[in-house]
């Protein structure tokens, strides 16, 4: 019984690890991947920076595994929208999203994923090249689903899907760069919505 009781070597315990992680990603959002001290993250956590590197690795290892939580939560629209039945669809779904993750009451404006490192100088250079990944991963989703599209007759024969994709997601991060300057929901809104009116016809 007495072995039992024991924690796992190098296993922290007395921390729910899923409420730490969650804490940390509202610092990256809000402070970004070089504004987040390890006072600032190790605080918010509620746990020792031996905690939190025994359980979640250096800053950098934090930062990856708080952006694929903020994946998995936040930005998860970004998936669901690569469902929707039509091209255009897919697009409303998207900016919608990007423009309810941006601006949900009681979580930082903007979005992690861009502007995480907007700001980075050389220690953040690895957060950058993250977020660039991140952003462009999400764009090829976009591309080869428009190009799914096109095959299927939903798009014009002659649609770029690379270059539809990049616009998209370019409307996407401009909404994310309002939001975290102060526009309004319904500003936002407005600006997907003119995005889509030219949208491609079938």
């Amino acid at each position: 019984m007495e072995t039992r009781r024991k924690a796992p070597v190098g296993r922290p315990r007395g921390f729910d690890a899923d409420e730490a992680l969650e804490r940390a990603m509202r610092v990256f959002w809000e402070q970004g991947y070089e504004g987040a001290s390890l006072t600032d993250l190790t605080g918010a956590m509620g746990i020792t920076r031996t905690s939190m590197y025994a359980a979640f690795g250096n800053k950098e290892e934090l930062f990856r595994k708080a952006l694929e939580r903020y994946t998995e939560g936040p930005a998860s629209y970004a998936a669901r929208a690569l469902r929707e039945p039509t091209a255009r669809q897919v697009a409303a779904a998207f900016l919608d999203g990007s423009v309810r993750a941006t601006t949900r009451p009681g979580c930082p404006a903007g979005c992690l994923g861009v502007q995480g490192s907007l700001a980075a100088g050389d220690t953040g250079r690895d957060a950058r090249d993250t977020l660039a990944a991140w952003r462009e991963e999400g764009t090829s989703r976009l591309r080869d689903r428009f190009r799914r599209a096109v095959d299927e007759g939903d798009l014009p024969a002659d649609t770029d899907p690379g270059a539809l994709a990049r616009y998209l997601m370019t409307v996407a991060n401009g909404i994310a760069v309002q939001a975290a300057g102060g526009a309004t929901r319904e500003d936002l809104r407005q600006v997907a919505d003119m995005a889509l009116r030219g949208w491609p016809p079938a």
